[in-house]
């Protein structure tokens, strides 16, 4: 299915941030080792939406936007649904925010709330458009990835920041993209929080105070701070996971964007999408039972954090893994914002894949990679990844609930398509 939208060269936009702080004692999301809930709040979580002529890009402060959802948010919001993309910032100090997923049970008046806030910020911003100027700056690599599953693996260190200014040249937005997992804060931490991109937005705001700034994560299923994905299924507090690390991850991002030089940018708004059939493959040797019998004997005498993993691999043994393969239907978006390209893709998406798209899209004058875009279903690696294992190929699907790893050569079908959406808004 493929659909299209184009707007005339005029551009306006408009921007909105609603709070959906949760209240304490909700359930927290991102890491299977944390079982306590959130005690209280670090900083504000918000949804933040702006809005281009017809078009809306939609950040969350949540691990992930469930499709369901998302295709709820972009049918009763004043713009088409086709127009629009939702994503998530994927910090792991939000609550669950996706139902049935990531092992843990959503609190279903908050989800409700997730949902109602967005729909209000996109009529929010929509309603407040004004004519404005936009411009484009390639920040420096701010050597902050780490490619978590190969020594010098790939990494996307592009650093696009994208100003957007009202008539008289008063700061309305920004738009921040970069690769890197906000996980700077671990499984101990107990405080809501946006994790290192709250400290990047804030930076920014702190620039150009009365403008909203939008961070947008990019391709970073293998990409963090420089831990492996297995040193958080731990309890213990360590030295650079802490507030103080995250603030200075965020200046050196900003101070890496900011120095770049801003080139106006000016074209035509439109949206292009489309759906990719996505297939599972069972990557386990063992049954379902003999797997579960496993696991529940290692479980008796596992310390906290490596039981608490191992009782939601039990519950998925004994529920997800039974269900049969079936295809899920994933959403892919191209905005075109005047020249600036935003390819907007489900998941987990791994560097190498954010490499690929810019490689072949090198012909736009700035490109936004927005994973976790209108679904987070898990890791989507590429092909070559397969035969390493590791958690993000054999392990992850089990805590997000899903029943097999996807099958290679998913990450590829979601590449392609984007960059044949790209093409095709070159066209137009």
């Amino acid at each position: 299915m493929m659909s299209s939208s184009t707007s005339p060269v005029n551009i306006s936009a408009g921007v909105a941030v609603i709070d959906i702080t949760p209240t304490c004692g909700v359930a927290m999301s991102g890491f299977a080792a944390r079982t306590k809930p959130a005690e209280g709040a670090h900083d504000r979580l918000s949804v933040r939406a702006l809005v281009l002529n017809d078009t809306a890009l939609v950040v969350a402060d949540v691990i992930g936007i469930s499709a369901d959802m998302s295709a709820r948010i972009r049918q009763r919001c004043c713009l088409a649904a086709d127009n629009i993309v939702i994503s998530a910032l994927h910090n792991h100090g939000g609550p669950v925010s996706m139902a049935d997923r990531l092992s843990i049970q959503a609190d279903a008046a908050w989800l409700e709330r997730l949902e109602d806030a967005c729909v209000t910020a996109i009529n929010q911003a929509a309603n407040n458009l004004q004519p404005v100027i936009i411009t484009a700056a390639h920040g420096s690599d701010p050597d902050v990835g780490r490619n978590r599953r190969h020594k010098d693996g790939p990494v996307d260190t592009a650093l696009p920041l994208i100003r957007i200014r009202d008539s008289s040249g008063k700061m309305l937005a920004l738009i921040i993209n970069y690769a890197c997992h906000p996980v700077v804060l671990g499984a101990d931490n107990l405080l809501w929080t946006a994790d290192y991109p709250f400290y990047v937005r804030e930076k920014l705001e702190e620039h150009y105070p009365e403008a909203v700034a939008l961070f947008v994560t990019g391709a970073i299923g293998d990409v963090n701070t420089g831990h492996n994905a297995h040193a958080s299924v731990s309890l213990t507090a360590t030295p650079d996971r802490t507030y103080e690390n995250a603030e200075r991850i965020g200046e050196k991002i900003v101070n890496a964007a900011m120095t770049a030089p801003e080139q106006q940018v000016h074209g035509t708004v439109s949206a292009q999408n489309m759906t990719v059939e996505l297939t599972f493959e069972r990557r386990e040797k063992q049954t379902p039972q003999e797997l579960l019998a496993l696991w529940q004997n290692e479980a008796k005498t596992a310390e906290p954090a490596r039981r608490a993993l191992l009782n939601y691999w039990c519950d998925w043994a004994k529920s997800k893994a039974l269900e049969p393969l079936e295809p899920l239907d994933a959403r892919i978006t191209f905005l075109n914002w005047a020249g600036i390209g935003i390819a907007a893709l489900p998941g987990e998406i791994f560097a190498q894949s954010g490499l690929n798209i810019r490689q072949a899209l090198q012909t736009h004058e700035c490109l936004l990679i927005a994973g976790f875009s209108d679904d987070n279903p898990g890791y989507i690696p590429p092909e070559d990844e397969y035969i390493h294992g590791g958690y993000e190929v054999d392990e992850a699907h089990r805590y997000y609930g899903q029943s097999a790893t996807f099958a290679a050569g998913c990450a590829e079908l979601l590449t392609n398509g984007i960059i044949r959406l790209a093409q095709k808004t070159t066209k137009e």
